[in-house]
């Protein structure tokens, strides 16, 4: 409907996602554009599909129905085991979310063309009367409270009804909580920067980040440093291509901001691990790394590992020389058809690092990728179905507890700085120093 807007409020669309589980709307009925009749309602919202009608009264309240039923103009009762009434805000027009799921399903909707959204044939009927108007009746369809639901006040400012187009791709709350306001992301920022090792001979943790050529390694401390500067951009060398674009061991300290004090992080780049032998970053190099045997700026060799002969060779190192955190970054897209060669490699590592005592964490890159609907907005990553079901198979292909994945999208596209995608990378980098 081009030209006709929305009444909900940012705010109140994310609510609404929330407790249905999706993510993308599309508005085909507006009352106060089409007329607040029910014929008009089932000439353009029949077959469309799932659909939530939202209602809105003087009082503040906002309030409504879903059902993943088509309606057809039937004359009959639609069985939804899914259908559920909601209120998205209540009395002072204050949020106040409340979902009532539906108790007889063969009573879901009543589907009928002189009716507009009728759920549980009666208990809440929306354009009574072919008039901006709501009813409501007592029936075991659905359990409530009237002043609950709408506050008693059932004259209708508007009344909207909405196409559901990913309906079953989001769960109804997230399975992870995570705060999305500029306020949390400036705390887990301080957090970062405060944060103190117990040992006075280590002002700051290193933390290798291995994994997969193309899986983002570099582009996440690139994201890390763009988060602390204020502005996209890149230090390390990123790419994409079929071998590693990393050569060296690099070791990169953070500073808060490009003129700031040092954060107690050090990033330790290396090549990306390859399927084949004698290509990318090679198993028996990753002990001596992990001792801190590996000067910065080493030129890796696939074909001979670093000895004590080789020049910069770190023979005594110190424990702030050392590996104190290891970041696996996995691709979240290709996790299903990583090449099994490759993930003994990885299986291979993880025993290696085990014998050290080292803590590992997976990074989940490109979950924009995994689920496209996050690509205007990663809030909802916690909710999406696909990224979770990545984030399980991850943990059982590598043996590594779920507690310890955690999803983020890097910049890689982007020019400005967002909100949303900073605190995911924040999250990560305050997991690894926890």
């Amino acid at each position: 409907m081009a030209g006709v807007k929305s009444r909900l409020t940012r705010d109140e669309l994310k609510e609404l996602q929330y407790l249905l589980g999706s993510k993308h709307f599309s508005l085909l009925y507006k009352g106060s554009v089409h007329g607040f009749n029910p014929n008009t309602f089932h000439c353009i919202c029949n077959r469309q599909g799932p659909t939530v009608a939202v209602a809105y009264n003087n009082s503040g309240y906002i309030f409504g129905g879903f059902t993943v039923q088509s309606y057809i103009s039937s004359g009959a009762c639609l069985r939804d085991e899914k259908a559920f009434l909601f209120r998205l805000k209540g009395k002072g027009g204050e949020l106040s979310p409340m979902k009532i799921p539906v108790k007889i399903a063969e009573n879901a909707v009543y589907d009928h063309s002189s009716y507009g959204p009728n759920f549980g044939n009666g208990s809440l009927l929306l354009l009574s009367q072919n008039i901006a108007a709501a009813a409501t009746s007592a029936n075991n369809n659905y359990l409530f409270n009237a002043t609950d639901l709408h506050g008693n006040d059932l004259v209708l400012v508007e009344c909207e009804v909405y196409r559901v187009e990913d309906v079953g791709d989001f769960l109804c709350s997230p399975w992870r909580r995570v705060t999305w306001t500029s306020g949390e992301r400036e705390k887990i920022m301080e957090e970062i920067r405060t944060f103190k090792p117990n040992l006075n001979s280590v002002s700051q943790f290193r933390v290798l980040i291995l994994g997969p050529v193309g899986a983002g390694k570099s582009s996440f401390f690139n994201s890390v440093n763009s988060v602390f500067w204020g502005y996209v951009t890149s230090q390390a060398i990123a790419g994409s291509d079929h071998a590693s674009v990393t050569m060296q061991y690099r070791t990169y300290a953070l500073k808060n901001g490009r003129d700031g004090k040092p954060l107690p992080i050090v990033f330790c780049d290396t090549m990306g691990l390859e399927e084949k032998t004698g290509a990318g970053l090679e198993i028996d190099e990753v002990p001596n790394i992990i001792k801190g045997h590996i000067p910065d700026r080493y030129q890796f060799n696939p074909s001979a590992t670093v000895c004590p002969d080789t020049p910069g060779y770190i023979k005594n190192p110190s424990l702030k020389d050392q590996i104190h955190c290891v970041v696996f970054v996995i691709d979240g897209c290709k996790i299903e058809i990583l090449p099994e060669k490759l993930e003994d490699k990885l299986k291979q590592l993880r025993r290696k690092l085990n014998k050290f005592g080292v803590p590992q964490l997976v990074l989940l890159t490109k979950v924009d990728e995994i689920c496209p609907s996050l690509e205007e907005d990663v809030q909802c990553v916690y909710q999406s179905k696909a990224v979770e079901k990545q984030m399980r198979i991850t943990s059982e292909r590598l043996g590594i507890p779920l507690s310890q994945i955690v999803p983020v999208k890097n910049y890689s596209s982007e020019l400005e700085l967002r909100c949303d995608v900073d605190i995911l990378i924040l999250t990560a980098v305050r997991q690894m120093l926890r």
